[in-house]
């Protein structure tokens, strides 16, 4: 499934085209570079993404899309998913800092639930990084309970969410 969306860039007036598409395995190192430059985990949360990979293994393993902005270098990755079907849950979501604010992560949520949809699943979890949590309340998944710390690879509380998939 391909989505595409014409987007404006909050930087330039230049209208900008995504489209969603199955991530592969050469996408891998840019999607690791994605997950380790995310503002989100600067400070006391680097060492939550710190040595984080996104291999071609996780990309073969998983049902993992990428936002791609089309320009002059055939498409530059905005941000991706990977949603787990077993137990169902978004595992990974990240936007390209520069690329926030434009609806990119919400349009790889739209494209998530259709996935998930057409799966046959009714409901995922996400547990959410705490940066993150007014983001998943806003496209409209519901606070279920708190993911509690596991340290030393988590030290801290993490929201649990769920989306409630509809069905069509």
């Amino acid at each position: 499934m391909r989505n595409t969306l014409p987007m404006s860039s909050r930087t330039s007036p230049i209208s900008q085209s995504i489209t969603i598409r199955r991530a592969v395995a050469k996408d891998a190192k840019r999607l690791t570079r994605l997950v380790r430059g995310s503002g989100a985990y600067e400070g006391k949360y680097a060492a939550a993404v710190e040595g984080y990979r996104v291999g071609p293994d996780y990309i073969e393993a998983h049902r993992a899309f990428v936002a791609v902005g089309a320009d002059e270098h055939g498409g530059r990755v905005l941000g991706f998913y990977s949603l787990v079907l077993a137990p169902p849950e978004l595992d990974l979501l990240f936007v390209a800092d520069e690329a926030q604010g434009r609806g990119i992560g919400r349009l790889l949520v739209a494209h998530m639930q259709s996935e998930a949809r057409a799966a046959g699943l009714d409901r995922l979890k996400v547990v959410s990084h705490l940066p993150a949590e007014d983001f998943y309340h806003r496209v409209g998944a519901v606070r279920t309970g708190t993911a509690f710390a596991n340290p030393p690879a988590v030290p801290w509380d993490r929201p649990e969410f769920e989306f409630r998939i509809p069905s069509e």
